[in-house]
């Protein structure tokens, strides 16, 4: 492991450390685990299949884009794309590191560079239109309750709509927009000449040229197939529901009444939305501390702590270990050909 790895590594466990402060102060450990085990079996497996199904739809999304570019895709390796890049984004801050793992992986089993960028860069920008439009309609109908709930935090959900819409209207223009799109790849290209990362090569700017207008083609195409793009936002839209579901299978697991399902899933949306784009990796801490600020007045005593939890524990670090055990999978999958690759040229020369 080298050093970036390690100082990563550390960081992510000074978070996870600082969010296990934060979950238990002034809450006995005992009672809270009690609290815990009073959630319904049934419930439990219903919320973790919720969990699993909110990374394994983007996935179906990247096959369904991927496929109508590049023909057959395996649906399994799409899913196991979306796994890769939950894991990555979740150990990195803001989660810059799910979408070039993603792309590695898609490039190494054989997908064109330029396809593959326009699908990711396809579903990330719906994923963040789809939550910037649930804010603002969070707004429009709901401001007062959520004022009510959130109390100081309702700016820090004001700044979390404002990054993901920000970034949305970033996002687009870099699709829709050829010279901007071939500007930031040569940028980049040059960027890492001078930092001595990359050596001067004419080829490969012709190939980034090259990659920049297939991409741009692609673009067009998804463009023409507005039918697609409808599809990626009606999934979307269920994906991100989903999640907020899982918090209200939570509630009713531990037996409790009086909340309603839109209430339980708009005051989760709150808490998504106030945090997704801060630059910590996974929005450690910070998700824990908005989750108390808004179930604070819905789950009482140690069931606030349990709950978190138990929602935290499955919609983030359950997942996370899924998608690192499927990361090990990809990479040892990946050595594994480029092994067998070098074997054979070998054979071949002798």
């Amino acid at each position: 492991m080298n050093r970036k790895n390690l100082i990563s590594a550390a960081f992510f466990l000074l978070l996870l450390t600082a969010t296990i402060v934060v979950i238990f102060q002034g809450n006995d450990m005992n009672t809270v685990v009690a609290a815990m085990q009073t959630l319904s079996p049934v419930y439990l497996v219903a919320a973790a299949l919720t969990a699993l199904f909110f990374t394994s739809a983007e996935g179906i999304m990247i096959w369904y884009l991927l496929d109508s570019l590049e023909g057959k895709t395996p649906l399994f390796s799409c899913i196991k794309y979306s796994f890769v890049g939950f894991f990555y984004s979740g150990i990195t801050p803001s989660a810059t590191g799910g979408q070039p793992m993603q792309l590695y992986y898609m490039q190494k089993e054989g997908h064109k560079v330029s396809d593959s960028s326009v699908v990711l860069m396809t579903v990330a920008v719906v994923y963040k239109l789809v939550l910037a439009l649930m804010g603002v309609a969070i707004l429009l109908f709901y401001r007062t309750q959520l004022m009510g709930y959130l109390g100081n935090y309702i700016y820090l959900y004001y700044l979390g709509l404002f990054l993901n819409t920000a970034l949305v209207v970033i996002l687009l223009f870099v699709m829709i927009s050829p010279r901007c799109f071939k500007s930031l790849v040569l940028g980049g290209e040059a960027v890492l000449k001078k930092l001595h990362i990359l050596k001067k090569s004419g080829k490969r700017k012709e190939k980034l040229i090259e990659m920049a207008d297939q991409y741009h083609e692609a673009v067009v195409f998804l463009i023409g197939h507005k039918n697609k793009i409808a599809f990626v936002l009606i999934l979307t839209f269920i994906q991100r529901c989903s999640v907020f579901f899982m918090t209200w299978l939570i509630y009713k697991g531990m037996g409790l009444t009086g909340e309603s399902v839109l209430s339980i899933m708009i005051l989760q949306a709150s808490v998504y939305i106030a945090v997704d784009m801060l630059p910590l990796p996974g929005a450690q801490g910070i998700t824990e501390i908005m989750y108390k600020a808004s179930f604070g007045q819905v789950f009482k005593g140690a069931l606030l702590p349990a709950s978190m939890c138990l929602t935290r524990g499955l919609n983030f670090y359950f997942l996370l270990i899924v998608s690192a055990v499927t990361a090990m999978y990809c990479h040892f999958s990946v050595r594994r050909k480029g092994l067998k690759g070098s074997w054979r040229s070998e054979e071949a020369k002798s």
